[in-house]
């Protein structure tokens, strides 16, 4: 009987071996670690997340007011699977008007819960098990989408002289064999964006191998993720691969929504825009996985989006506020490096990330306990400056990479200098 229990016991255990397979979320991982040491009652600098504090960075007045609106309207039944008409209709103008990009919003445009159910839907439409993806590290989590679409995967190590976007002549070794070329501008983890060249050229690159493609052939697709493009600062622009070359839009799937322009990553309405076959085709993955954006925020964000002068003054404001919180982060990590510390960052460009570096293996503490390793320093960091960053390695890179992601989403602005200064006292310490 006791030897039957153990059998069951241990068949009811056995899963998939995507799922034995799959690594969690190590942001994710070391967010909750960071929450505990908070509850606990330690001050820490929390700069690890890619979302906002709300009591920092609310979501828009006028956006808060028509989803209150929409709830009272009684507007909580099933949206249709592809997203509300009307909701279509206003993203389908407000990408016209902020990017000169035309989609049809009855066949080219499909809603969902924020970005992530488009992410998946689009590699489930596109990639069949064995197929390659192709993308560049660090970025964020297309590691985890190819493994979960049973897919191989040809990972692209960036520069920190290309400020970490890759290149077509990065890519195209590779391009013969890829299902999909996943690529995201500005870029999460490190807030830098594609030169038009550069993305002139990989789009370039795409169209030439789909035209030495046959037809019984899958073309190449570009899935393109732009979720924080309207998040740009100083002389930065964001470019994409419809305007540049016009007929990628046969082959370009883009993932975009609120989340991140709007500071509303908990509204949940992302939107995605491409050929209409390969949106079709995703409606029907999302209608079996019920990931819709909720009935009152889509009815509120198509009502928002056609109060243009307040999105105007919204993001105006709010890029502002973003912006002077990295620029005040990379000044100070350059007056570190001025007095000789082994720091440096890329000047901000878009989102709400500053990329950074530590160099500090091999550094000694007080007790002469040696830095060996990222994850020391890391720890080093969070236990000694009470700051607490993502290294590249989270994103792909190697584990010995000395980058990292400061976000600033939930960084109060007489905070920055405080976290300078406990840097700086940190660095001291160190022989």
């Amino acid at each position: 009987m006791h030897t039957e229990i153990i059998e069951v016991k241990e068949k009811t255990l056995k899963v998939s071996k995507m799922a034995e397979t799959l690594i969690a979320s190590e942001i994710i991982k070391l967010a909750g670690e960071i929450n505990e040491k908070i509850k606990q009652g330690e001050k820490i600098y929390n700069l690890t997340i890619g979302d906002f504090d709300p009591k920092v960075f609310p979501i828009p007045a006028e956006l808060e007011e028509e989803i209150i609106k929409a709830y009272t309207e009684h507007e909580t039944n099933y949206p249709p699977a592809d997203g509300m008409l009307e909701t279509r209709k206003a993203v389908s103008i407000f990408l016209k008007d902020k990017e000169g990009i035309d989609y049809n919003p009855a066949t080219e445009i499909l809603m969902s819960a924020g970005a992530r159910p488009l992410i998946y839907a689009t590699y489930q439409t596109l990639v069949q098990p064995g197929d390659t993806v192709l993308f560049p590290v660090p970025s964020w989590n297309n590691n985890h989408y190819t493994h979960l679409s049973h897919a191989k995967k040809i990972e692209i190590n960036t520069k920190p002289e290309n400020h970490f976007m890759p290149t077509a002549a990065e890519l195209k070794e590779h391009i013969k064999d890829a299902a999909l070329v996943a690529l995201c501008s500005p870029l999460n983890p490190t807030g830098t964006t594609f030169s038009k060249k550069d993305l002139t050229e990989i789009c370039e690159m795409i169209v030439e191998e789909n035209h030495s493609r046959s037809e019984h052939q899958k073309p190449v697709y570009l899935m393109y993720d732009q979720i924080y493009w309207v998040l740009t600062y100083g002389e930065t622009e964001h470019f994409n691969p419809v305007s540049l070359v016009p007929e990628m839009k046969n082959y370009t799937i883009f993932i975009d929504g609120l989340s991140k322009a709007f500071a509303a990553t908990g509204v949940r309405v992302g939107w995605s825009v491409g050929p209409a076959r390969v949106i079709g085709k995703m409606k029907s993955i999302l209608s079996h996985l019920g990931a819709w954006a909720p009935k009152a925020e889509q009815v509120a964000t198509a009502r928002y989006l056609s109060r243009t002068a307040d999105v105007e003054n919204y993001l105006n404001r709010f890029k502002k506020e973003v912006h002077d919180r990295l620029d005040g982060f990379y000044d100070g990590f350059m007056a570190l490096k001025a007095e000789g510390f082994n720091v440096d960052a890329i000047a901000p460009q878009a989102a709400i990330y500053l990329t950074v570096q530590f160099g500090l293996h091999g550094k000694k503490k007080s007790d002469g306990t040696v830095l060996a390793t990222t994850k020391d320093v890391t720890k080093y960091l969070l236990e000694e400056a009470r700051v607490a960053i993502v290294p590249f390695s989270a994103f792909g890179d190697s584990e010995d990479s000395t980058w990292y992601r400061l976000s600033v989403g939930t960084c109060r602005l007489d905070e920055v200098e405080k976290v300078i200064e406990s840097l700086r006292n940190a660095l001291k310490r160190l022989s």
